[in-house]
């Protein structure tokens, strides 16, 4: 089966809660999705233009005094239904790809040591986009962003998901850094 380039998705769900420019899509990807999605600008703006070609979105012109004009970017309904069908199919299976489980993996010849380094490293890590996930939902919690009540369940059901993730691979790097420095003198 064919791989579906999901960028199409994602900046069609982004457009569906707001229009704007390519560099207005970047950043509202950046700060809600891009805790569990990544894109970035080589992708967006070649998947704008072939969602604009398929009637999927809209380009308007903007014209701003004294600075380069700009594309805005719209949804079409062509473009909700498109959406709308994706978001009912059956979530696809992604394999696993962890540079870090494959270098662990792999470690056999590297000190004790530098592996358990590098384990309180994502462990720190972790640590703190735990921290960040706790601030977001604190602050969608606190009414400051104004959306709507399912917007708001389905927006702390993606945090709480980075949350218990983040919590997950603290208690794994935990468990590692023991299990490693019990062999650490061998």
């Amino acid at each position: 089966m064919a791989k579906v380039n999901k960028t199409k998705y994602a900046l069609l769900g982004i457009l569906n809660h707001t229009s704007g420019s390519g560099y207005d899509i970047k950043k509202v990807c950046d700060s809600s999705i891009g805790h569990f999605w990544n894109e970035n600008f080589g992708h967006i703006y070649p998947v704008l233009q072939r969602m604009e070609d398929e009637g999927l979105i809209t380009k308007e012109v903007q014209q701003n005094e004294g600075r380069p004009a700009k594309n805005i970017f719209s949804i079409t309904e062509k473009g909700k239904e498109e959406l709308d069908k994706w978001l009912l199919l059956p979530i696809e299976r992604e394999p696993i790809r962890s540079e870090l489980l494959l270098k662990i993996f792999l470690s056999r010849d590297v000190p004790v040591k530098k592996i358990i380094e590098r384990i309180r490293e994502i462990k720190s890590d972790s640590e703190k986009d735990l921290i960040k996930y706790s601030e977001i939902d604190g602050i969608l919690r606190s009414g400051e962003v104004k959306v709507d009540k399912k917007s708001l369940v389905l927006w702390l059901t993606t945090i709480n998901y980075g949350k218990q993730s983040e919590e997950a691979k603290i208690k794994w790097c935990d468990e590692t850094i023991k299990s490693l420095e019990e062999i650490e003198d061998l």
